[in-house]
């Protein structure tokens, strides 16, 4: 949602009738209220409410369907979230701490209508890191997010410790493997809209140029296959890696993105991927 657009959505709930109405379709649910009883139930005369819903339909927050010879009005999910959801950026910035308590209270975007995003993981095997962030974000991402993994040197298959630890936290895993990231290149293969990298790649690992206008952000994490100790020390660090990233593919999911242009959300991946106090950020 751009400012102007939001702006339209705030004067729209300007006045006292729209916001008492919106409060009323809310309540009635997704099956929504015929627009006589709202009428009555506001004590305004009809002529006067069909002003009003005009106003909160233009604005996104509510549909109107005929049935019959009635009019039902209904609240629109994704109009309320967007209300909720640019509130909530324009009050708490980038706490997405936060943001969390807040998403507890949008109400849930119909399937039909959610926005799709395509996140591609990189790391220069494809064997740990990447294929966790995969996993999690596959579960985590509640439909909206199609999650992908890849690296230049693609190992053979993805580590042992890594598969098992996502099989026991009840992740799917029977789909995972180590491919390379030529099979995402170029025009044939899927858009994506992220491209994520969580290692440290080489001066001369440049990935190749992928289809759609991914924006790209760096999230180098420590490399589970180098991970010294005794069996239960790298089972500990692994599972730090494990919670530490999973936080991070939250974060992601909460973010309002169809609030933010390209700029938005690129500044929001990497404060995401930026593990340094606040104090000490740029």
């Amino acid at each position: 949602m751009e400012a102007h657009q939001a702006a339209a959505v705030f004067a729209a709930l300007s006045q006292e009738t729209r916001v008492r109405l919106l409060h009323r379709l809310v309540a009635a649910g997704p099956g929504g209220a015929v627009a006589g009883e709202l009428a009555a139930a506001l004590g305004v005369p009809a002529s006067t409410l069909s002003f009003h819903l005009a106003a909160l339909e233009k604005a996104g927050l509510i549909r109107g369907r005929r049935q019959g010879r009635q009019m039902i009005y209904a609240a629109a999910p994704s109009g309320l979230r967007s209300l909720i959801g640019c509130a909530a950026h324009l009050c708490l910035g980038d706490d997405y701490a936060s943001m969390a308590l807040v998403d507890g209270l949008l109400p849930p975007e119909p399937a039909t209508l959610s926005a799709s995003y395509s996140v591609l993981f990189l790391c220069q095997r494809n064997s740990a890191r990447s294929i966790m962030a995969e996993a999690i974000l596959g579960q985590v991402g509640g439909g909206r997010f199609r999650a992908f993994s890849a690296g230049p040197q693609p190992a053979a298959d993805p580590l042992p410790a890594v598969v098992q630890l996502l099989r026991a936290l009840g992740h799917a895993v029977g789909h995972l493997r180590s491919k390379s990231w030529d099979e995402f290149a170029g025009p044939v293969g899927a858009p994506m809209d992220f491209v994520i990298t969580l290692c440290d790649m080489p001066a001369d690992g440049a990935p190749p140029p992928f289809a759609g206008r991914a924006i790209r952000a760096a999230w180098p994490l420590p490399d589970p296959a180098k991970f010294s100790g005794s069996t239960v020390e790298r089972r500990v660090l692994l599972d730090e890696l494990y919670a530490g990233l999973r936080r991070r593919l939250v974060a992601l999911c909460r973010l309002p993105l169809d609030l933010l242009d390209r700029a938005g959300a690129q500044t929001c991946l990497d404060r995401i991927g930026d593990t340094r106090p606040p104090a000490h950020r740029a």
